[in-house]
């Protein structure tokens, strides 16, 4: 049961890799179950532990108590890491994982992927001269994703919205 009743009750992690012409990137984000908003991302030319952590932080600056979040991801080593699994102990937040060979546990944050490679990247792979150019369009298209793009099943309103809307309530 991917959602949540309200904000930063339950979070889902990953990284996924975008290849433009054999160059690589990275791209390590974390959503919310319940607005499904994009909490904090980052982007890196390599996926490394540094990428996680920064984006942890950035997640946690932006966030008051999380004390009782569910923090969900699959098996990656970044996630099995020590300083890792220390920065969510410290917070009182609940590490969850996948189970062994079982992708679909992780299905909130692959379906974000998936909507945002669909929408912005596959197909159009020449629209972007060099790793900058695609970089720049990924944090671009988070914000329209946070901000703009309306879905039906938050009643037709965005993820910040439906998110400010339910820390209100």
């Amino acid at each position: 049961n991917f959602f949540a009743i309200r904000p930063n009750m339950k979070w889902y992690t990953d990284i996924t890799e975008f290849n433009l012409r054999g160059q690589k990137l990275y791209l390590s984000a974390i959503i919310d179950g319940c607005g499904r908003d994009i909490v904090a991302y980052n982007i890196s030319r390599s996926p490394n532990l540094q990428q996680v952590m920064t984006m942890l932080d950035d997640a946690f600056k932006a966030n008051g108590s999380l004390n009782g979040l569910v923090f969900h991801s699959d098996r990656g080593w970044q996630y099995q890491h020590k300083s890792y699994q220390y920065e969510l102990a410290r917070r009182g937040i609940e590490q969850s994982m996948s189970r062994k060979g079982c992708s679909p546990d992780d299905g909130l944050m692959e379906g974000f992927f998936g909507i945002l490679k669909r929408e912005m990247f596959y197909g159009k792979e020449d629209n972007y001269a060099n790793l900058n150019e695609l970089e720049q369009a990924i944090k671009d298209y988070i914000h329209f994703y946070n901000y703009e793009r309306t879905k039906t099943k938050l009643k037709g309103l965005t993820p910040i919205q439906y998110r400010n809307q339910s820390l209100v309530a």
